[in-house]
This record gives structure tokens, sequence and C-alpha cells, in this order.
């Protein structure tokens, strides 16, 4: 099953940017759709976006539609996002997912997880 090291986050002000990345250990990481979901303290775990296998389709969450771009490099065995003016409300623990199905967009629909990594926006 494919293992997901994630890197980047950190601390930005308003209006600032960020890359995350997510590193899959499998050689058939082509074969898993991608999402990126965030949780904030006392907060349910949200969609954030989500890319399938090709990254030919791609999905976002109405609050970070034009902000955030989620993309994938099959070579690499790389999945990222791109955030842009950022805001104080987009400061969670953001985690990447991998699952076998053509896409999804709710927690349940991905059966493997990152590790977390903390976004922190200042006003």
């Amino acid at each position: 099953q494919v293992q997901l090291v994630q890197s980047g986050g950190g601390l930005v002000q308003a209006g600032g940017s960020l890359r995350l990345s997510c590193a899959a250990s499998a050689r058939t990481f082509g074969t898993y759709a991608m999402g990126w979901f965030r949780q904030a303290p006392g907060k349910e775990r949200e969609f954030v976006a989500a890319i399938s296998w090709s990254g030919e389709s791609t999905y976002y969450a109405d609050s970070v539609k034009g902000r955030f771009t989620i993309s994938r490099d099959n070579a690499k065995n790389t999945v990222y996002l791109q955030m842009n003016s950022l805001k104080p409300e987009d400061t969670a623990n953001y985690y990447c997912a991998a699952t076998r199905t053509f896409i999804a967009t709710t927690k349940d629909g991905y059966p493997v997880w990152g590790q977390g990594t903390q976004v922190t926006v200042a006003s």
C-alpha cells in the first residue's frame, strides 16, 4: 500500500503563499487519485482539493477555489497544493490522502493518509 510523506507548510502572513508537497512511496502512485484536506482545532476535517490519477480532473472546495491549485507529477510520485492569497481562516493542519477510486471529495473515500503539516496564516 502506498505511504505518503508531507513537506512544506509553516507560518505566513495573510496574502502570502505556500506550497505543500506529498510524496508517495509506491511505484503505482499514478493509479491513485489524491486529495488534500485540512483540520482546524475543534473542527471536523474538511475537503480542500482533489485530483484524478491522470491529473485531468480537479475539484476544489468553494472556500479555496481561485486561490489554491492542486497538481501532480507522476514521474516524481508527488502531489502539490499551491496556496495563494492565504487568509487567517486557512490556518489548519493539512493532510494529503490517496484513494484507488477515480476521485473523492469526502474523507471517508480515502484509506491512506499523510502525517499532516501545519499551516498558520497570521493576520
